[in-house]
């Protein structure tokens, strides 16, 4: 399984999964559709499934486009969104399982950014290889997504699920949030070298305009404070004792940031 990362509007990213052994394609969450059918017309290639992570416009606003030029795709997306997804044909839960090509997702239920927010996690092919998360708006590079219809404990419960994926995992986030994630990162854990050094590589990467995502799990497990929310030192810098006030607190703090 290829994936393609197309870069669209000011900051998003939209995944196109391509199988060349049956040259067939799916998307991850197509904010427009336009890039993604230039990208299947220069691949020749016949898309089968739209996998969306939650209902927001700059995730699903090319699903009737691509469904018009390819009506037999089917659209996928979590079954808390039902009625908010344009297309919606599959309603899935935790646990559930899509298939594209010769790869199987597991579906993860991470409400937190919106309340139907899924996940999709395709496990190595084979030993060695990374896994491949899908993780929409939940988990940013460096960073997270804001609380719109959740709480902190869901969100605590929902990254907590996530973060137990093995390191080599690479994080596919829908945002180009990286630089802005790291520089509110390095105002909690300013003596983590880790972190610094990596907000220095990113630096210089935005400076020659060369994307920053995919990340990995594990990088972001030694980086991103909300994946570091009930370690001692991120509590410290939050002034809490409980690990989802902490977390709560430095996600009201990003918001300002």
């Amino acid at each position: 399984m290829q994936i393609h990362r197309l870069p669209v509007l000011s900051d998003n990213y939209v995944f196109l999964l391509h199988d060349s052994e049956t040259n067939t394609a799916a998307v991850v969450d197509p904010a427009v559709a336009g890039p993604v059918l230039e990208k299947l017309e220069a691949l020749g290639a016949k898309l089968t499934a739209i996998f969306n992570t939650h209902h927001h416009s700059d995730h699903v606003g090319g699903n009737r486009k691509l469904l018009k030029a390819f009506p037999a795709a089917v659209v996928y997306g979590g079954a808390e969104d039902q009625g908010r997804i344009p297309g919606q044909q599959h309603y899935l839960n935790e646990g559930d399982r899509v298939e594209f090509g010769d790869r199987q997702a597991q579906i993860f239920f991470i409400p937190g950014h919106t309340r139907g927010h899924i996940a999709y996690y395709f496990a190595p092919a084979s030993d060695g290889e990374p896994g491949e998360l899908f993780c929409g708006d939940t988990i940013f590079a460096g960073g997270c997504g804001r609380l719109f219809e959740g709480t902190p404990a869901q969100m605590v419960e929902s990254i907590g699920k996530l973060r137990q994926l093995p390191d080599n995992t690479r994080v596919w986030c829908a945002h180009e949030y990286t630089l802005s994630n790291l520089k509110f990162a390095v105002t909690v854990e300013p003596a983590n070298q880790d972190l610094r050094t990596r907000f220095t590589q990113v630096q210089a990467a935005r400076q020659r305009d060369e994307a920053t995502v995919p990340s990995l799990l594990g990088l972001e497990k030694q980086t991103n404070p909300f994946l570091r929310w009930d370690q001692p030192t991120v509590m410290a810098a939050m002034e809490q004792g409980d690990a989802v006030r902490s977390f709560g607190k430095l996600r009201g703090k990003k918001d300002l940031f």
